[in-house]
């Protein structure tokens, strides 16, 4: 009897949780379809209808690639939204948050203002956020920590203010944070020494005061620490110095540290930030220069939240019975939600297709790649080349899917050469005995637009030189959902393996090879740049070393010219990253979001560098040497002294002026091929 009088009053507790329970879940069935929801998300992000008129409200289907920069899932769910660069000058609106398959999306380099809405981080789904160089303002909301699959952050280059929130330390995912130039304050949190995958961190050019968490230096996987032009203070910790140039912190005079050249030595208050300050209890003062803020705030309120443990025990007994009660009621109706939803997706899933079923399993987990643009898609169809191709063209580079399938031995994986988040390229042997790379595309990270897709291919085939890995011909499978290019096959592989040569491991390029091959990519940009009979200017925007590739005569051959024209918008941005972690992004495109020719030679610029140093990562004391004539800071110390030292300062003024900061400052390829032709002038 005494536990049923106990129990009485939750009943009763029940009873009235009960109505307003029901009317909470009941109020907002009145979901808005997914076209009504991207209308509203229109008004909001382009307010006067100048930009996004391909988002129609009398669109049939918005998932069919009709509306620019929406990418959708096999289950018509907006997965992406590619809106970049597009001069958008709305605000983001909270309705966003209702596109809860979002994966991915990119709002980065607009005129947007306004905050950044607390409901984004219903996304749970996302990993991509790029918001950067635009107008935003207010505070970083602080749901973002809900959003558990959250990998890159991008909010740098706005007007955002307020302090970092403790809760992004629980973004378990996150490897990029990207905060600079904003107007932010308050001390750096500990908490992002919990991001276990955090490589980049940039905080630079804000108002951040107090020092460095020795938790955060600790972060296992950080290799980019940017805090300058800030007003920290305190010891740096020691840990930091495995970053080498990794860690910048110029232009904060009240940090100190040993084993930092360009840091005073700390007083001796503040020497030992490992090892707990003395704090007697009679006192007052709290050491507060070497301790973040969020420590000095929580030793403060220790002793408040001592006094109030009581009453605090007996609040959360009385919130634990709500809750439980509450959870109950939330679970059984998530449940039946789920049985519904489950039913839906079960039915979808059985009208898929074989070929689309093996679709969906041969896709790479990246969110970018799930992609679905068009059920119909088939731009080599009847009657759908005629605008960009001739008859000639056709008959000349139109491969079928029999003779691709046949060359690769069905696809098999003792012929793949690699794989990337959105191709795979494999090894082939045409039926004439030739050897071919083939490149598989899927039709997710093609443009969605057949015209600009033949257009695309149409460019490829107009690429003729001998820098350029030639296209021997292309084909695409509606039924498979791929597009398969092909390529003359390398036999020396690419640049990439060339550099950071072990002993023994690996063949060391002697000094002529090394000058061959950089004249070599000169001439293959010399050409794209060029505006020539039948083909445009082209700017190839992703030079790398691993794009360089190399044939049995040590020539060098730019891959993927011209590629960009053919894949969908953000596909092209995911490759970024990996070009910007090294080290070949220029500069401005954090500010333009634009590719130029300047930004070629930028990373032509880094390439030479690497050839000469026979090194992947090009550091500052590479730059260094090279405006010295210091060679053993940019020669390769394997070539064991074989090399001119004309040659090398030649080289290295190239090298200096195409990584210029400013692209006003370095100079057109015209000028690079004359100082390279110059060389060779002197040397004969």
């Amino acid at each position: 009897m005494g536990s049923l009088s106990f129990l009485s009053p939750i009943f009763l507790f029940i009873l009235i949780l009960a109505y307003p329970q029901q009317r909470v879940f009941s109020d907002p069935i009145v979901t808005k379809t997914p076209l009504s929801l991207l209308m509203s998300i229109k008004a909001s992000l382009d307010p006067k209808n100048l930009i996004l008129s391909s988002w129609s409200a009398n669109a049939t289907d918005p998932c069919n690639g009709s509306f620019e920069g929406i990418a959708c899932n096999e289950l018509g769910q907006v997965v992406n939204i590619s809106l970049q660069g597009k001069d958008l000058s709305g605000k983001i609106p909270p309705e966003i948050g209702q596109l809860q398959s979002l994966s991915g999306l990119y709002l980065h380099f607009n005129k947007l203002h306004g905050v950044v809405p607390k409901e984004i981080a219903n996304l749970t789904q996302l990993s991509d956020l790029y918001l950067n160089v635009n107008n935003l303002s207010g505070v970083i909301p602080t749901e973002v920590g809900n959003m558990s699959n959250l990998q890159v952050l991008q909010l740098c280059y706005n007007q955002l203010t307020g302090s970092i929130p403790n809760q992004i330390g629980a973004l378990k995912k996150l490897s990029v944070l990207a905060l600079q130039v904003n107007q932010l304050t308050g001390a750096i949190p500990a908490s992002l020494g919990d991001l276990e995958m955090l490589t980049r961190l940039d905080l630079s050019f804000n108002n951040f005061f107090g020092s460095i968490p020795v938790k955060l230096a600790n972060a296992p996987k950080l290799e980019v620490l940017d805090i300058r032009n800030n007003t920290l203070s305190g010891n740096v910790p020691l840990a930091l110095k495995r970053l080498n140039e990794g860690f910048q912190y110029a232009n904060n005079p009240d940090l100190c540290g040993i084993e930092f050249s360009s840091l005073k030595l700390c007083t001796v208050s503040g020497l030992n930030q490992n090892r707990p300050q003395p704090f007697q209890p009679g006192s007052n003062r709290l050491p507060t220069k070497d301790i973040p803020e969020s420590a000095n705030v929580q030793a403060k309120q220790m002793s408040q939240s001592r006094k109030s443990q009581t009453a605090v025990v007996v609040g959360v007994i009385a919130l634990f019975v709500a809750v439980a009660v509450t959870g109950l009621f939330t679970f059984s109706w998530y449940r039946r939600r789920k049985q519904k939803i489950g039913g839906t997706l079960d039915s979808s899933d059985r009208r898929l297709s074989t070929d689309e079923v093996k679709e969906v399993s041969r896709r790479s987990a990246s969110p970018l790649i799930s992609l679905e643009y068009s059920n119909g898609w088939d731009p080599l169809g009847k009657g759908r080349g005629g605008s960009a191709f001739s008859q000639e063209v056709f008959e000349s580079f139109m491969f079928n899917l029999d003779e691709v399938e046949s060359a690769t031995l069905y696809f098999s994986e003792a012929n793949l050469l690699g794989k990337s988040n959105f191709t795979a390229v494999y090894k082939g042997t045409l039926r004439d005995g030739s050897s071919v790379a083939i490149k598989c595309i899927s039709k997710t990270s093609c443009k969605s637009d057949e015209t600009e897709f033949l257009k695309g291919l149409k460019l490829l085939t107009s690429l003729k030189h001998e820098n350029l890995l030639r296209l021997r011909g292309f084909c695409c499978s509606k039924g498979r959902g791929e597009c398969f290019l092909i390529y003359d096959f390398v036999p020396n592989g690419n640049l990439l393996q060339y550099l950071d040569v072990k002993d023994g491991k690996g063949k060391v390029l002697d000094w002529s090879t090394r000058l061959h091959i950089i004249k070599g990519v000169a001439r293959g940009i010399q050409y794209l740049h060029g505006n020539k009979g039948n083909k445009p200017a082209l700017v190839h925007r992703n030079i790398s070393a691993e794009k360089v590739l190399i044939d049995q005569r040590y020539n060098p051959l730019l891959s993927d010219s011209g590629l960009p024209k053919l894949l969908a918008d953000d596909i092209v941005f995911s490759t970024l990253k990996e070009s910007a972690a090294m080290g070949y992004l220029a500069p401005e495109y954090t500010t333009t979001g634009r590719f130029t020719e300047k930004s070629d030679l930028y990373a032509f610029g880094v390439i030479i560098f690497q050839i000469l140093s026979g090194k992947r990562r090009i550091t500052h004391s590479n730059h260094q040497g090279a405006e010295l004539c210091r060679y053993e800071d940019f020669i390769d110390p394997k070539l064991g002294g074989n090399f001119v030292e004309a040659e090398a300062v030649q080289m290295a003024k190239v090298a200096l002026l195409c990584t210029q900061e400013s692209p006003n400052q370095r100079p057109n390829i015209e000028i690079v091929m004359q100082e390279l032709n110059d060389l060779i002038s002197t040397k004969s």
